[in-house]
């Protein structure tokens, strides 16, 4: 039986990069994935494969609807080559995965694939096609991530009645497409389809979408994707999802509990994720979850039982992979000894349709609930030269500031870049800084960025200068 310093169980963002700290910390480190190839649900059918079909379904909408414009003439109008939009994608996948087998090899990390399960707190069997084989570690840290949720009363065939993980092999266009869920799941890879053509109809058991976030970004999100062919249900709630020949039909009780009744071929479940953690082993080893399957930490990442910590989407908090990330970082350098930190609160949060919406801190409502005293600065971003030129005008900046000291609790935008832009609203709270610190802050002429500074100084005692 081999022994390690640190072996990690899921090769996700969290886990292979808990792995790479761990080595550059000079630990001997094992990482065991279940499936043939690393990266975890992000790299494989969630984050990266997302975002390229995002790009190219957004080139396709933009050569339809604003090249003419930009006095570019296609002379016929563009076609939807799926297929091809696939195979980019998987590409973009395969290229990706690779990358991280490279920095294992790189990092000289053991990589063992098969499923692990616990027989002790000091040791792992890993069964796996090739045969099984069984490894003993100090310490581990369980890495293995969620996988779709669903409703007690839908069945799930992969086919008609899909997940994300389906939405992202489409051998076809759906004519209507009816997305369960208003969260960034749904409406991303809703998005997808609605720019290539698709009816899409949204229905949503809360009065807004994208419901944790500040409720002027889900506002402001309607709108837009109402322009691209979205239709939302808000304040509805599924009762009923059947699956006929190539059809769906999906029935849901409005507000007043009147029925309603959709018929689409494609229905897309996406209410949320939930924790893998099952046939892990995890009560042999002494590690104990709650009610939901989330594992059990204390303050520092550690479960029940001593030497094994969990990171990311199995244990409470935003399931984001840079969330996990830092986790996975955090305990590697614990263990080793440090004394890291994570400050929760300015772990961003995205959404990857266009206008992309980022946000990070305090909402709005959030603060109004804890009685919080504190100003508003907002810039539109049809007031930004740059956004003019680019047709990128739908959207706004939100600064969130105490009304007495003037710090940044909170930045909310919708917009282009609003992903990157996010970044430098992240620095500024974590050096606690104030609006007016961005707003006598330089920032070139012309960006998207000015928009920040526009929405700072609107905060700052209503000094912005292009409103």
């Amino acid at each position: 039986m081999e022994n390690f310093d640190v072996v990690v169980v899921g090769a996700g963002p969290g886990g292979y990069v808990a792995a790479i700290r761990c080595a550059q910390l000079g630990m001997k480190t094992a990482l065991v994935e279940r499936y043939k190839t690393l990266g975890g649900t992000c790299l494989n059918v969630g984050c990266i494969p997302s975002k390229a079909l995002l790009d190219s379904s957004e080139h396709y909408h933009q050569a339809v609807h604003t090249f003419d414009q930009h006095g570019i003439e296609l002379g016929s109008k563009p076609k939807v080559n799926l297929g091809q939009m696939i195979k980019r994608k998987n590409e973009v996948v395969d290229q990706t995965t690779k990358g991280i087998e490279y920095l294992m090899k790189k990092n000289k990390i053991t990589v063992i694939h098969g499923h692990g399960t616990f027989t002790s707190n000091t040791t792992l069997h890993v069964a796996s096609e090739q045969g099984d084989t069984a490894i003993a570690s100090k310490n581990f840290i369980i890495a293995t991530g969620s996988k779709p949720a669903s409703l007690p009363f839908i069945t799930i065939d992969k086919k008609r009645v899909i997940t994300s993980t389906e939405a992202l092999h489409m051998t076809e266009v759906p004519k209507h497409l009816v997305v369960i869920g208003g969260g960034v799941i749904g409406l991303e890879l809703g998005s997808v389809y609605a720019r290539l053509g698709s009816k899409v109809s949204v229905v949503e058991y809360m009065d807004g979408i994208i419901p944790t976030m500040d409720k002027t970004m889900g506002k402001e999100l309607q709108k837009s994707l109402s322009n691209i062919g979205f239709e939302f249900y808000l304040s509805h709630k599924v009762k009923e999802v059947t699956s006929k020949g190539k059809g769906v039909v999906v029935k849901a009780d409005n507000a007043k509990g009147e029925e309603v009744v959709l018929e689409g071929d494609y229905c897309l479940v996406s209410v949320g994720r939930k924790p893998y953690t099952e046939n892990l082993g995890l009560e042999t080893a002494g590690v104990q979850v709650d009610e939901r399957g989330r594992v059990l930490t204390n303050g520092h990442l550690q479960t029940t039982a001593a030497n094994i910590y969990a990171i990311g989407d199995v244990v409470k908090g935003a399931m984001l992979a840079h969330k996990a990330e830092e986790e996975g970082t955090y305990v590697a350098e614990l263990i080793a000894g440090q004394k890291p930190h994570i400050n929760y609160n300015l772990i961003p949060g995205v959404v990857y349709t266009w206008p992309e919406v980022a946000s990070v801190g305090f909402t709005e409502e959030q603060l109004k609930a804890d009685g919080k005293a504190y100003k508003v600065g907002s810039f539109p971003f049809k007031a930004s030269g740059r956004a003019r030129a680019s047709m990128d005008t739908e959207g706004v900046i939100k600064v969130l500031a105490d009304q007495q000291t003037d710090e940044i609790l909170g930045v909310h935008m919708i917009g282009p870049r609003a992903a990157d832009m996010i970044a430098e609203a992240v620095v500024a709270m974590e050096f606690r800084a104030s609006a007016e610190d961005i707003a006598r802050i330089s920032h070139a002429h012309p960006t998207f960025t000015e928009s920040f500074r526009e929405a700072a100084l609107d905060a700052t005692a209503k000094r912005a200068i292009h409103i």
